[in-house]
């Protein structure tokens, strides 16, 4: 049987690449998302992957929505942690709503998700997680305050969980993307776009399928020693 990979916001940019690259490799795929039904239903038709709507902010709603496809589809014995939003303001501006926005929905997402599933992957004593964070976790970034604090919390709480689930056969890594081409990046002003672009060494943006194939690699059966790493995918753009 093939094991079942849960992608959060999976629907669009780098979390649909994953799906895609999880079913190419011979998992079975489901992905959420949230809110946008005609996007979720172009993927499906155009991948057959079964796409489940709740928000990954919401606790409740993502015990319940994981719990039945537990019920349905079997253990989740593999969860990409990719849901993420942005709410750029420069901190003396920033709203609460802003804050607590990306603060619920990229770090407390990841955290919901995870609780969901890893009663279940401590009792298999198997598990792969794999969170989604960012280079500007790493380096800061004007005006995202709440996005860096937010996926630099995710490398905090993957390490931690690291240590927690090695002795029951249980991984959890980090993937950081630099600036990649996906819509949230494309949104940009063409102006911002092209400093980006001109300060990083590789001068292009990465192509969701370039920060799938990390994620694959890490998630895979095989990788059962990649544990509590943070692997950065960022065409040179920062290094450390």
């Amino acid at each position: 049987m093939p094991r079942t990979a849960l992608v959060t916001g999976g629907v669009s940019g780098i979390g649909s690449a994953t799906a895609v690259s999880l079913k190419d490799a011979g998992y079975a795929v489901i992905v959420n998302y949230f809110g946008n039904d005609a996007e979720a239903e172009e993927f499906h038709a155009k991948t057959a992957i079964p796409v489940f709507n709740w928000n990954v902010a919401d606790f409740e709603a993502t015990q319940a929505a994981i719990g039945g496809i537990v019920a349905t589809s079997g253990p989740i014995e593999i969860l990409v942690n990719n849901a993420g939003i942005t709410r750029d303001s420069m901190l003396h501006k920033m709203t609460l709503d802003q804050w607590r926005s990306v603060i619920d929905v990229d770090l407390g997402g990841c955290f919901n998700a995870c609780r969901a599933v890893i009663s279940s992957m401590r009792e298999r004593r198997f598990g792969r997680i794999g969170n989604i964070s960012s280079v500007n976790a790493l380096s800061g970034q004007f005006g995202q305050t709440n996005y860096a604090a937010a996926k630099a919390g995710i490398i905090g709480f993957t390490k931690a969980l690291a240590l927690e689930g090695a002795s029951r056969g249980i991984t959890a890594n980090v993937i950081a993307p630099g600036y990649t081409d996906t819509g949230m990046v494309n949104r940009l002003p063409d102006e911002t776009l092209r400093g980006i672009v001109e300060n990083v060494p590789a001068k292009r943006l990465a192509s969701p399928e370039e920060i799938a194939r990390g994620v694959l690699f890490l998630v895979a059966d095989d990788s059962s020693f990649i544990n509590g790493a943070t692997l950065s995918i960022n065409g040179g753009k920062y290094m450390a």
